[in-house]
C-alpha cells in the first residue's frame, strides 16, 4: 500500500494540492485530510462553495479505493450525492473523514463527513467508485 507521504505528494501538482488539501490518515477503510478555507474555495458570503466541499470528498473517496485497489487497477466516480448541513466560514479550516460503506471487486462506496473546525457538520457526501482495469 502507498505511504501517506507518497500520496500527498502525488496530490501536490493535482487540483486537491491547488485546494490544499492535506491528508492526515490514509488507510483501506478510512482517509482523513483537511482544508483550510480560503477566499479563493469561498463563495461571496465567505463561505465554503459547496463545488469545493464535493470536490475534497470526491478526493477522498477515491483516494480510500486507491488504498484498496489491487495491482494495475484503477477508479473512477460514478456519482455522488451531497447532502449540505452546515457552513464553514473563510479562514477556518475543515476536517474530512471518508469511510468505507462497501469495498467490492467492482464498486466501492464510500461517506465523507466534512465539519468546520468547531465540529459543527457542514456536509455528508456519499459516492461510488467504480474499479476498472488499468
Amino acid at each position: 500500500m502507498l505511504s501517506l507521504e507518497s500520496v500527498q505528494h502525488l496530490l501536490e501538482p493535482l487540483f486537491p494540492g491547488l485546494m490544499g488539501v492535506r491528508l492526515i490518515e490514509f488507510q483501506p477503510e478510512r482517509v482523513l485530510a483537511e482544508m483550510v478555507v480560503r477566499p479563493d474555495l469561498c463563495t461571496a458570503g465567505g463561505i465554503l462553495h459547496g463545488g469545493a466541499s464535493m470536490a475534497f470528498a470526491d478526493t477522498l473517496g477515491a483516494l480510500g479505493t486507491i488504498a484498496n485497489l489491487p495491482e494495475g487497477q484503477r477508479t473512477t466516480t460514478t456519482d455522488s450525492s451531497t447532502k449540505f448541513i452546515g457552513a464553514a466560514k473563510v479562514g477556518s479550516t475543515v476536517t474530512g473523514e471518508c469511510i468505507a460503506l462497501h469495498r467490492g471487486r467492482t464498486t466501492m462506496v464510500w461517506q465523507t463527513t466534512i465539519r468546520s473546525a468547531e465540529g459543527r457538520l457542514c456536509a455528508v457526501v456519499t459516492q461510488t467508485q467504480l474499479v476498472l482495469a488499468a
